[in-house]
């Protein structure tokens, strides 16, 4: 029998909420190298270019699955230098994944879009803007 969920958008969006609550003053690390398999994975050889912190109220309220997030506490020092490749946003005691993504310069596609890939160490690392999209 084939699989052919379909979510309301009331669903969709108390998901991304619910995420939204996770993510309250929680981290975006970027990472160079290969994205692990699930969020599950621990990260191996990849190495942390930066750290960055969400605000209090990490995202905005869910609209049509896509959560948009709010102000992001900038890297002012990256950890090294090296090419962005993925991220991985934690829970605020920074040890608890809820989601990766792909890293690409704006106009890529790709899940986090930031101005250049290329980060130097101790460079200010920021992000602008980020949205996550809820699966439907």
């Amino acid at each position: 029998m084939a699989h052919n969920v379909k979510m309301a958008n009331a669903a969709v969006n108390a998901e991304g909420d619910a995420l939204a609550v996770a993510a309250a003053s929680g981290y975006l690390r970027i990472y160079d190298g290969s994205q692990p398999a699930t969020a599950d994975t621990a990260v191996g050889s990849q190495v942390l270019l930066a750290e960055l912190r969400f605000g209090a109220t990490a995202f905005g309220a869910t609209v049509a699955g896509v959560m948009t997030a709010n102000a992001i506490t900038g890297d002012t020092a990256a950890n090294a230098t090296g090419t962005a490749a993925w991220y991985r946003v934690l829970k605020s005691d920074g040890s608890t994944p809820l989601w990766d993504g792909a890293i690409g310069t704006v106009g890529s596609g790709s899940d986090l879009e930031i101005d250049s890939t290329a980060i130097q160490i101790n460079a200010d690392v920021e992000v602008t803007s980020f949205t996550h999209t809820v699966t439907k």
